[in-house]
């Protein structure tokens, strides 16, 4: 039953207490995410505070979809260039199949609980599930930014596995590498042999960053994880490796009758869509994890690829500024 407190209300769905004001004449009904009557006496007091004295409240808290925040997320890192789209697209599919319907006012502490309990039961390691927490707790701080969202919730992340600590031995390499098509050979001989992120760095980069006159090749300032440039003298086998994959980039370039800025763009295979022909490559982890289990090394990570390049170059005594 409903209990009237001044210009307010409050009332119980279930267990929790909702509480109902008035701003400018607008009504605002909210959860109090509690139910702890004295709780929620407390909240709709400092509202009607926070009325009384002007300040900002979001009145359309109730309102508010997960869709929407989702969409200002994503314009948000469309627009700032703080995460790759795609990347954050396979986080966030997980998310929209737990919260794709609800309300933002919806997205409590229990109900992120309830998420990580069920993609722990789905097998996500934890590691994976905070990945995917940090998103959409990005997305709930953003909605408080832009006034959609009264406050985040409090979130207990799983705790996360020690850090691997395993190496890519050069025979599963070489027996991993074999199994790829050419350009990816490349790609991840630069990765194996630099220790450079596949992904991220090695991937992203244009024709214009190596010099094969000069033996080098280049990242721009902010195309590193710590935004730093960075330039590095390719080996023998490296420069050779380039120099022929450059040739076939080339030469598709010639084929498509436009330029290609990519190092890796997509070239025509059974599996790849003719319009992503020459375009940027963006990852194969699908293709990675064949040819692991083709060369009888299933699991490898391509993130094993910087350790090993440290350790490879500390036991041939490179100094730490020439890594």
């Amino acid at each position: 039953m409903a209990r009237q407190r001044g210009e307010g209300m409050l009332w119980q769905r279930g267990e929790t207490w909702w509480i109902q004001f008035y701003v400018n004449g607008q009504r605002v009904r909210m959860s109090t995410e509690t139910a702890d009557p004295d709780k929620a006496k407390h909240m709709l007091k400092e509202k009607l505070a926070r009325v009384t004295l002007g300040e900002p409240l979001v009145a359309r808290a109730g309102r508010v979809t997960f869709a929407e925040l989702r969409r200002d997320l994503l314009a948000h890192y469309e627009a700032t260039g703080h995460r790759d789209l795609e990347e954050a697209g396979w986080r966030l599919a997980h998310l929209d199949r737990a919260f794709g319907r609800e309300r933002a006012q919806q997205i409590t502490g229990p109900a992120i609980t309830r998420y990580i309990v069920t993609r722990q039961g789905e097998g996500a390691a934890n590691g994976t599930i905070n990945r995917e927490l940090g998103v959409l707790l990005r997305m709930l701080r953003l909605g408080v930014e832009h006034g959609k969202v009264v406050r985040v919730p409090i979130v207990h992340k799983p705790k996360e596995a020690a850090p691997r600590a395993g190496f890519f031995e050069a025979d599963a390499f070489v027996a991993v590498r074999g199994r790829l098509p050419l350009d990816l050979q490349v790609a991840v001989s630069l990765a194996y042999v630099l220790g450079w992120r596949t992904q991220s760095e090695v991937l992203t980069l244009e024709l214009r960053q190596v010099d094969l006159a000069a033996g080098t090749i280049r990242l721009d300032v902010g195309s590193t994880k710590n935004d730093d440039g960075r330039v590095v003298y390719l080996t023998p086998d490296l420069a050779e490796l380039l120099a022929a994959h450059i040739a076939r980039v080339q030469a598709l370039g010639r084929e498509l009758k436009r330029v290609i800025r990519w190092l890796f763009p997509h070239f025509p295979t059974a599996h790849v869509r003719k319009a992503l022909v020459g375009t940027q490559r963006r990852d194969f982890r699908k293709a990675w994890a064949t040819a692991c289990t083709d060369a009888g090394h299933p699991g490898m990570l391509r993130h094993d690829f910087r350790r090993t390049a440290v350790r490879n170059m500390v036991n041939r005594s490179i100094p730490e500024r020439g890594r």
